[in-house]
């Protein structure tokens, strides 16, 4: 029974076009997918730096960064689980440049007063890099 005009619609050929366009569309996710792995192996450059995106999270520009800058020394805010060696490869694959050296600082998490409310809080800590450069090479940080 029809209520407004309405009429009930043949269920089975709705299925059957429902299950012919899934078909369709995984096969097409399929075969995207499979053009992107294509053009992952081409451009390993592009891989690279897209695999050390976790560990180097910014470059650290403050007053004391900028005088080590001179010395040929960058700092770096890194992961808390990076490591000296993963520290050096992510910035070789993203600056171009061949780190000599890399020193590691934890920096403490502190306890900071809110001004308004009077109520604690915790700035949080983290972990910064000096990355030493061999003579010559620079980088520029933005």
């Amino acid at each position: 029974m029809a209520i407004f005009g309405r009429t009930k619609k043949d269920t089975s050929q709705a299925t059957s076009s429902k299950k012919e366009e899934l078909s369709t569309a995984t096969a097409k996710k399929i075969t995207d997918g499979k053009a992107k792995v294509a053009q992952n192996n081409s451009s390993s450059n592009v891989r690279a730096v897209k695999g050390f995106a976790h560990i180097l999270r910014r470059p650290r520009i403050t007053e004391k960064a900028t005088l080590h800058t001179e010395k040929g020394a960058y700092l770096f805010d890194v992961a808390p689980s990076a490591t000296k060696h993963e520290i050096a490869r992510a910035v070789s694959a993203v600056y171009n440049v061949t780190p000599r050296m890399v020193h590691i600082v934890t920096v403490p998490a502190k306890q900071k007063r809110s001004a308004r409310t009077g109520g604690l809080g915790v700035k949080s800590g983290g972990k910064k890099a000096y990355v030493y450069l061999k003579k010559g090479e620079t980088i520029t940080v933005s």
